[in-house]
């Protein structure tokens, strides 16, 4: 029998797994030994078969309950199966008996990290480096952790102790470049995530990270590069993908689906439903928002009044924040905006999707979707019985545990279902709330404003990643065209990338004025010093875009291919000013044009932008109100 063992563990050992698989069914069959189930199991769990392989470990338990190698087995496989409060207690069993195993200590912070448990997360990673203190993975998760609660200098002294144990590991350079990136460091992280794809091609995440720096810093030498591997990495690939990365590189709609189920394929598998999809049927209808941006974000920016204003006789209204308490008036706003204000950081998904079935919410509206601290772990529970998509990720989550996604008929016209795994259900205005107390302050001087006197001002302050290489070309040629002219954009990593390509084609880079950040109202001021805002392809100006609508800025804007591409013309054709949304790039550069040396045009332009803002349906948030609520009601009849 030892001799079979002996075979069984050589071909384990050389990746020949059915033959070890054969040969350690072939002892089990005459000698069930505890230690023969722990490594057969290993080998099912090897070859896909992991509700086999836990049979294996559980029955290798029934005999011997504290066999570390089966414990510490079944728990790693319960990580993989995102089980992770299974994991922790298996972890918790081994450590009864074996406190000085690192590896146990490593992934049993995993484990604590998924159940969203950060501070006995990091305490776990940090009690594996101490017992190992060569653990690369120990160090480099402690920076994940501190990433995780944006700790991000004490990040980066982390994931540099862990590479100063293994230069190379592809791992911890990837966290390094995540840490730089949101330290503003951005063309550091570029570096860095390329160091981790060549330390490791297969690195599932290093591609998507470096192609969301590349259209940051407008790298389009490198965007270009990078395109075919994203778009063929984005339906499934070793690579994966997130599909609000890919939005700024493809308007494909079929492709931008798959990418989608494919990445919540892969973060937020199904579990089974708390709800049972009947209607309770309360006197009031159960509403809760779930946002990672309830603080000073334009996603509470848009969203204030409306929480504000939504019928207390008919709707009872509970926030779920999951995202920063930062301490501004808005998030104080926004807590004072509900019936009920959930703070759930420290909360597990399946805890959060618990409290959202416990108190028996009607639908649960997600404002994250796949954007930056989303949480669609929540929803993949449904703890209710309707889940909706709604303003902040213009695209389908790919979920089948979402029913419906909230638009309009410009923005996501009807022929658009195929590619949307929920249900499209269109506002009859702007699917987009607004803010209408918003006060704009008195515009600064141009000097204030770092400004030329004179000169007409094109505008753009959408994020750099938006701005892509043909429309940079417009832009450029625009300026050529309108003596004097200048473009004001946000400033950020991006500018010495924008000036150099602003002098390859001939302009001054003197031309390109780059804004400072600002805070929301003095940014809102500075708009009224433009005189036209061009807008970006194949990802609209969204916020901005009503930001500068509401501080009388017309825009000049072109109608995409996908949701990302056709939000601004639901907002222009809201305001009433459809005549400023173009077919093509060639109409919108036409138009821009014809706006910036027409002064009439422009002021006529101006004038009934003024008009408009207070008599048509963008800005009149009782009206909204009335139309998503009407909405909200029809999915529950």
């Amino acid at each position: 029998m030892q001799q079979l063992f002996d075979q069984a563990r050589n071909a384990q050992a050389h990746g020949n797994l059915a033959e070890a698989a054969r040969l350690y069914r072939q002892i089990l069959a005459s000698m069930p030994a505890p230690e023969v189930m722990v490594n057969y199991g290993n080998v099912l769990g090897q070859l896909g078969n992991r509700a086999e392989a836990l049979a294996q470990f559980d029955q290798a338990l029934q005999l011997n309950p504290n066999l570390f190698e089966a414990l510490f087995n079944r728990a790693n496989l319960m990580l993989e199966l995102k089980r992770p409060v299974e994991a922790l207690a298996n972890y918790d069993q081994v450590l009864v008996s074996r406190q000085d195993f690192a590896s146990v200590w490593n992934n049993r912070g995993t484990a604590l990290r998924s159940l969203q448990r950060l501070d006995e997360a990091l305490a776990s990673f940090q009690k594996a480096a101490t017992i190992a203190p060569g653990h690369c993975n120990a160090l480099t998760n402690c920076a994940v952790i501190l990433w995780d609660m944006r700790r991000l200098r004490d990040s980066l002294a982390a994931v540099e102790r862990a590479l100063a144990v293994q230069p190379g590991f592809a791992e911890a350079l990837y966290v390094k470049a995540n840490v730089l990136r949101d330290m503003g460091r951005t063309s550091e992280a570029l570096t860095h995530y390329e160091q981790a794809l060549a330390g490791n091609p297969a690195h599932a995440h290093a591609l998507n990270g470096l192609a969301q720096v590349a259209g940051i810093l407008c790298d389009w030498k490198r965007t270009a590069a990078l395109t075919p591997r994203l778009l063929e990495n984005a339906p499934g690939g070793r690579a994966l993908i997130q599909p609000f990365v890919l939005m700024g590189y493809s308007d494909d709609a079929a492709l931008l689906r798959r990418c989608a189920e494919n990445y919540v394929h892969h973060v937020a598998s199904a579990h089974p439903s708390l709800s049972d999809g009947k209607r309770y049927g309360h006197e009031r209808i159960r509403l809760a928002y779930l946002s990672a941006d309830f603080h000073q974000h334009p996603t509470a920016q848009l969203l204030a009044e409306l929480f504000e204003r939504h019928d207390r006789s008919r709707f009872e209204v509970t926030a779920i924040a999951f995202g920063p308490d930062d301490g501004s008036a808005l998030r104080a706003r926004m807590k004072k905006a509900f019936d009920h204000f959930e703070d759930v950081r420290g909360k597990s998904d399946s805890e959060v999707a618990q409290m959202l079935r416990a108190r028996e919410i009607d639908i649960a509206v997600d404002l994250n979707g796949h954007t930056a601290g989303a949480r669609p772990g929540i929803f993949s529970y449904r703890p209710a019985p309707v889940q909706v998509n709604y303003l902040v990720y213009p695209g389908t989550t790919g979920a089948r545990f979402m029913d419906v996604v909230l638009a309009d008929r410009i923005a996501l016209p009807a022929d658009q279902q195929p590619f949307f795994s929920e249900k499209i259900v269109h506002l009859p205005d702007c699917y987009q709330a607004n803010d209408a107390t918003r006060v704009v302050p008195p515009a600064p001087s141009r000097a204030e404003a770092g400004l030329p006197e004179n000169g007409f001002v094109f505008c753009c302050f959408n994020n750099s990643w938006k701005i892509t290489q043909p429309v940079f070309d417009i832009w450029m040629r625009l300026l050529s065209q309108v003596d004097g002219s200048l473009l004001w954009l946000l400033d950020g990593p991006h500018a010495d990338n924008l000036r150099a390509e602003a002098k390859a084609r001939g302009v001054d880079p003197g031309r390109l004025v780059f804004a400072p950040r600002l805070p929301p109202e003095q940014h809102l001021a500075r708009h009224q010093l433009a005189d036209l805002f061009l807008d970006t392809l194949p990802y609209n100006a969204h916020t901005t875009c009503s930001d500068a609508l509401w501080a009388g800025l017309p825009v000049v804007t072109c109608y995409g291919k996908s949701f990302t591409g056709r939000v601004a013309s639901s907002l222009l054709k809201a305001i009433d000013l459809p005549e400023l949304v173009t077919v093509s790039p060639a109409k919108y550069e036409e138009l821009a044009l014809e706006l910036a040396t027409g002064p009439a045009l422009l002021k006529a332009t101006r004038e009934k932008l003024a008009r408009n803002r207070t008599t048509t349906s963008l800005f009149d948030s009782e009206r909204f109100r009335k139309n998503i609520e009407a909405a909200y009601e029809a999915m529950l009849a």
